[in-house]
């Protein structure tokens, strides 16, 4: 029997990518480099992190929580959960679309005052 190969094209059209937002205590408040990113931020919005990802927002934030080397160390240390109204009718998305998705994301947060972390 011969294996199918999906074609280029095919692999790029799938839609199994997730932007999400994850709320982060207000602790990093302290941490110079958060401040610098938001200099316009609203103190009545929550902090928060931007990412994207293959996996579920659920899988991803567990990821972010534990010790694993893609986890990172801003949600490790200020991670409170996830903010699915943020997101939910973003998703899903092509590798090409959550790129650009998690940057716009980004921006339109930060725009209505949240502090946002994305790296």
């Amino acid at each position: 029997m011969a294996i199918l190969h999906p074609t280029a094209e095919i692999m790029t059209k799938r839609t199994d990518y997730c932007v999400y937002v994850i709320e982060l205590n207000s602790k990093i408040l302290k941490k110079r480099d958060f401040l610098k990113e938001n200099p316009n931020r609203d103190p009545s919005k929550p902090c928060v992190y931007v990412g994207m990802t293959s996996k579920t927002p659920e899988e991803r934030f567990a990821i972010h929580l534990s010790d694993h080397l893609h986890s990172s160390p801003k949600v490790r240390k200020f991670g409170v959960a996830l903010m699915p109204e943020l997101y939910q009718d973003l998703n899903p998305l092509t590798r090409e679309e959550v790129e650009d998705m998690e940057k716009k994301l980004a921006e339109g947060l930060r725009s209505k005052g949240y502090a946002v972390w994305q790296k």
